[in-house]
């Protein structure tokens, strides 16, 4: 029945991370509005398992059209784990990544990091910051006591201007398996993605109260979706460069 008492664990992280960070949700979604009306992009950025975030919320039937991932496959895993690690955590490189995508003064960069400690995310946010771009980290502050890599000591909550709490306990893992003295089993994602969804919801709403058509996928399986899709492709693909 362990698995049993996973999911429930789980959720019930989910949901007290949601309770407890809605302002802070309410402030962003707000302020990616803004951005999103005046024709602007939200741009995402995450590094190794993080990275899974930008697939979630890019392309995505019934998720928002105008997002802008940042896809440098050299953080990825299926281009080596062990590099990817490594890179997360090099110094010096994501302006350079940050200056091969289009973005605008005024714009939103959300950043995904668990715990917010390596050189690469929080460079991230400095270079996007430099651009005028405003910054948002999706972070656990249970890694307070975790050292920072970058040389200030600064983590990813420090530098950007608001961070959403995913409170995804120091280490991922969740469960223990008594005989064995290990614990196992992640929750970063399941936190990561409700909390993503919710800030979705809430930007989707935001089109809703200014009585505006959202823009948002339809599935392509569904009669009438690629018709639909076209239209947003036609309209962000000369800016959206993994469209």
């Amino acid at each position: 029945m362990i698995g049993k008492q996973y999911a429930s664990q789980a959720l019930d992280l989910a949901l007290k991370a949601v309770d407890s960070q809605y302002e802070q949700i309410l402030s962003a979604a707000n302020i990616i509005y803004d951005s999103l009306k005046k024709d602007g992009l939200l741009h995402v950025f995450g590094c190794g398992h993080s990275h899974i975030f930008m697939e979630e919320c890019f392309y995505r039937a019934g998720g928002l059209v105008p997002v802008n991932p940042i896809f440098e496959t050299s953080t990825m895993l299926h281009e080596g784990a062990i590099k990817s690690s490594l890179i997360e955590r090099m110094m010096g490189y994501a302006p350079f990544i940050l200056d091969n995508y289009n973005t605008k003064k005024g714009e939103v960069l959300l950043i995904f990091s668990t715990s917010g400690i390596n050189s690469l995310p929080i460079e991230m946010a400095l270079a996007a910051k430099e651009k005028g771009l405003t910054t948002i980290a999706m972070t656990s502050l249970n890694y307070k006591d975790a050292v920072s890599r970058y040389p200030t000591g600064e983590k990813l909550c420090d530098v950007v201007d608001i961070v959403i709490d995913t409170q995804t306990p120091c280490g991922d893992a969740i469960l223990d398996f008594e005989k064995s003295n290990v614990r196992a089993i992640p929750v970063s994602s399941l936190l990561g993605m409700t909390l993503l969804n919710t800030l979705m919801a809430e930007i989707i709403d935001c089109y809703e109260a200014d009585n505006a058509s959202p823009p948002v996928f339809i599935s392509g399986n569904l009669e009438g979706g690629l018709e639909r899709n076209k239209v947003y492709l036609e309209k962000y693909q000369f800016r959206v460069k993994a469209l």
